[in-house]
C-alpha cells in the first residue's frame, strides 16, 4: 500500500502515517517495514533479510570455529607439540 500510494502520489509527506492508520499498524514499524521491502527488492541501501541470515548463522560458525581452534591449541601445548608447528 505505501508503494502504491507513493507511485500515485509523488511521495507526499504523511503517506505512511496515513496508511498505518488504515492498517491499524505504529507508523514506526510500518516505516521499518518499508524501508526493509526497500532494500529487499534493491531499491534501497542496505542488508537483505536472507543476506543478514546469513551473515548471523557465518559469524556463529566463526565463534565456534575460534573456539575449537583454541581448544586444539591448548592440548597441543598439555601433549608437548609445538603449537604452530604444520605438517609439510
Amino acid at each position: 500500500m505505501v508503494f502504491a500510494l507513493r507511485e500515485e502520489l509523488g511521495g507526499s509527506a504523511g503517506m505512511i502515517a496515513r496508511v498505518a492508520r488504515q492498517l491499524g499498524c505504529g507508523v514506526g514499524s510500518l516505516r521499518r517495514w518499508a524501508a526493509q521491502a526497500e532494500v529487499g527488492a534493491g531499491a534501497g541501501a542496505g542488508v537483505t533479510t536472507s543476506e543478514s541470515a546469513e551473515l548471523k548463522r557465518l559469524r556463529q560458525e566463526n565463534r565456534e570455529l575460534r573456539s575449537a581452534n583454541g581448544i586444539l591449541q591448548r592440548a597441543a601445548v598439555f601433549f608437548g607439540a609445538e603449537p604452530d608447528r604444520r605438517q609439510r
